[in-house]
């Protein structure tokens, strides 16, 4: 008898150790969204109907001034994965692989496999070519991930069916939509959401990192037929800007592959292709509300740290007629974040400090109590989980490089930095243009104080002096060689 109580006492304290060590390395749970502007409830937008993230941010810490290093799909996941800037892994386009650069560079999913965690993505992470590769492995790394499930859905038997007014692009870069018959369940993001649950549920026992990554609202804007009825047409309009709104701003600051304001189509295909996105976000809303309702069934949610965030920010006609990404204006260099860290006292509150999505890496390995590589540039985002109005001081920087083509007789790189108040650009370290923004007065930047009479003002100056040896010493570590000299376009 003794011996048996001696086996049950041995037993609860094998069971009580490995309760403890599950609560001391919580699960992430790492949601990606494709092409996703903060056209989000949670941050404000009038029109988007997304209950489910807005129910993740009011038990989260949603930043509203997150910055993403480059807008573009390639660039700024392979920057947010390893934790360094596009500099640093030499990755500016949607072809190269940061191993060509950086081969024995650690991913954020390397580090949790390192630390013990079953790690595993279900969709898009690291870069795909979409719609084309949807179902493949597309440009991924397979060092990161443990398992990996590529779902291929009914929209990508479905795509003779896209309506692609621009019959000139191919849809993967077109404003072209698809109202879709069927299930949620039958698309592939649909898909995407049950392969997680199934991973969730398989793996409770065991500390995890899962990678979930959904393709809309990327184009084609493909979702089914009831998320578009969430919106009327004849109540959405195109974003406003004043007349002459370009006649200040740098030719390199408009993206090479949209050289004619709204690719050249009329009002009520824009409108149309507005509630397409729109709709896709919806149809997304609800899959990450399946997965945060399986997090509760399977009573993970205590003991799981959920991150939201989208590659990059996303233009709906903004200036003029500017669509999709590859600027540097506010509306591509800003993007949604959303941490929900069980045990934060910041749950539940906006964060108004200035963060770059660098900071994503150290932030979940702090969380999780594991060691990132030495040398990250990003900063640990847990103090702002705990009080969202902490002091930060926060700098973000944004870069974009444009080929040569008939507007450019060589190639761009275009810099921006971004502080709680002002966005300073710099293209070609300002041969090719500079832009001042200041977001007090002029939050949809339309009026370019680096120009003009206004850049002469003093004050102007010592900003542009400021926010250019930040720039510098965040993008090369070095300061500027020469002092600013006022331009006029």
């Amino acid at each position: 008898m003794r011996a048996f109580f001696v086996l049950l006492l041995l037993v609860c304290d094998a069971a009580a150790a490995a309760e403890a060590t599950r609560s001391a390395k919580p699960n992430v749970l790492f949601i990606a969204v494709d092409d996703l502007a903060c056209t989000l409830g949670c941050y404000g937008d009038q029109v988007a109907k997304t209950p489910n993230i807005d129910r993740l941010a009011a038990s989260g810490v949603c930043f509203h001034r997150a910055y993403n290093q480059l807008p573009l799909c390639n660039p700024t996941r392979a920057s947010l994965l390893t934790g360094l800037r596009p500099d640093q892994i030499k990755v500016y386009d949607l072809d190269r692989h940061f191993r060509e650069e950086l081969p024995d560079v650690v991913t954020l999913p390397q580090a949790f496999q390192r630390a013990g965690y079953y790690v595993a993505r279900v969709g898009k992470i690291y870069h795909y070519n979409v719609p084309a590769s949807i179902g493949t492995s597309g440009l991924d790394d397979p060092p990161s991930w443990m398992r990996v499930v590529n779902p291929k859905g009914r929209d990508t038997a479905e795509e003779h069916l896209v309506l692609n007014p621009e019959p000139n692009k191919k849809i993967s870069a077109a404003l072209s939509w698809l109202a879709a018959e069927g299930s949620d369940e039958e698309q592939t993001d649909g898909m995407i959401a049950t392969e997680a649950i199934q991973l969730m549920a398989s793996n409770a026992e065991a500390p995890f990192f899962l990678a979930v990554g959904f393709f809309r609202p990327h184009t084609p804007y493909i979702a089914p037929k009831k998320y578009f009825d969430l919106y009327s047409k004849e109540n959405l309009q195109l974003p406003y800007a004043p007349r002459d709104d370009r006649e200040d701003i740098p030719i390199a600051a408009f993206p090479h592959n949209c050289p004619n304001p709204d690719y050249g189509l009329k009002k009520d295909v824009l409108i149309q292709a507005t509630q397409a996105y729109y709709a896709c976000i919806s149809f997304v809303d609800a899959q990450v509300g399946r997965l945060l309702d399986a997090l509760d069934r399977f009573e993970l949610a205590e003991n799981t740290v959920v991150v939201l965030w989208s590659d990059h920010g996303y233009h709906l006609g903004d200036h003029l007629g500017i669509w999709q990404k590859r600027t540097l204006f506010e509306q591509a260099a800003r993007a949604p974040l959303i941490i929900q860290a069980p045990g934060k006292a910041g749950n539940g509150q906006v964060c108004r400090r200035v963060v770059e999505f660098i900071d994503v890496y150290p932030t979940l390995t702090s969380l999780a109590n594991i060691r990132s590589p030495s040398g990250l540039p990003g900063r640990d985002l847990t103090p702002l989980l705990v009080d969202p109005l902490t002091q930060w001081d926060g700098y973000a920087v944004t870069q974009v490089l444009r080929p040569a083509d008939g507007r450019l007789p060589q190639p761009v790189m275009g810099c921006s930095i971004r502080d709680h108040r002002w966005r300073y650009t710099e293209w070609a370290e300002g041969e090719a243009g500079v832009e001042l923004y200041d977001h007090h007065a002029d939050p949809m930047e339309f009026q370019n104080l680096a120009v003009g009479s206004d850049s002469g003002n003093s004050d102007i100056s010592d900003v542009i002096e400021r926010l250019r040896t930040q720039l510098y010493k965040r993008a090369s570590g070095k300061v500027p060689s020469t002092p600013f000299q006022s331009k006029r376009l």
